[in-house]
């Protein structure tokens, strides 16, 4: 479904991407873990249009989308969910969904999303700044959502949510992967990534360094967790 092959990235003279290689095959979800600054965000932006990469390729159903703009690459059926949520603050949590709906949403129209994000049904007049962090991380799900996307691009979405909240979230992650949504996860929180992700990746300064399924993941985590991920 999604394939990056050699990416490269840079940002003035800085090469933040050094040749990143992932697959997320259909129904599938991958995340990719780090530290700050490793390159994770410049990824999913990559994909996505809004960083023209140097080199490489990203391939949606074998085609490769690397360079797109970002409406084309939305439009080829791949909706990313921002760190930080990005919804707007004075529109309600309808509002937030339709200013995304290009068209009618045939998988996820919103009747389907009230039913998916019950706190969303329960607040739907309010205005996105008039929700918890939980709920607009719900709501600016939902608004990539409404787009029927083929693959969801999530970059720290468990970033300051309560440990109730990011089960919530997991329980969500895994429900999309079943109705067929391809994920690829972009997180720090190490227990959601195990929970939820089919293989699990980290990225070293623009590199992926090492590659495994949960399990795998699992027996080595003592010595990748020191090598890798403690600062």
């Amino acid at each position: 479904m999604l394939a990056i092959e050699g990416l490269n990235a840079h940002y003035g003279a800085s090469h933040v991407l050094q040749g990143v290689d992932i697959e997320v095959p259909a129904g599938t979800i991958a995340c990719v873990l780090g530290r700050n600054g490793v390159g994770k965000t410049t990824t999913v932006r990559a994909i996505m249009g809004l960083l023209p990469p140097s080199s490489g390729r990203v391939l949606l159903d074998g085609q490769d989308i690397a360079g797109w703009a970002p409406h084309r690459v939305a439009r080829a059926g791949v909706a990313y969910v921002p760190e930080g949520r990005l919804i707007f603050p004075d529109l309600t949590v309808i509002e937030n969904i339709r200013v995304a709906e290009r068209r009618p949403a045939k998988t996820w129209p919103l009747h389907r999303l009230m039913e998916l994000f019950p706190a969303l049904h329960e607040r739907a007049g309010n205005k996105g700044s008039q929700l918890s962090g939980g709920e607009q991380q719900m709501l600016a799900i939902a608004r990539a959502l409404v787009s029927d996307p083929k693959v969801l691009l999530l970059d720290e979405p468990s970033q300051g949510l309560a440990p109730l909240v990011a089960r919530e979230l997991a329980r969500v992650i895994r429900l999309l992967c079943r109705d067929g949504v391809t994920v690829l996860l972009i997180e720090q929180n190490l227990k959601l990534a195990e929970e939820v992700a089919d293989r699990l990746a980290i990225m070293v300064k623009g590199r992926i360094v090492y590659s495994a399924t949960p399990a795998m993941f699992r027996a080595d985590e003592d010595a990748v967790r020191r090598r890798y991920l403690m600062v």
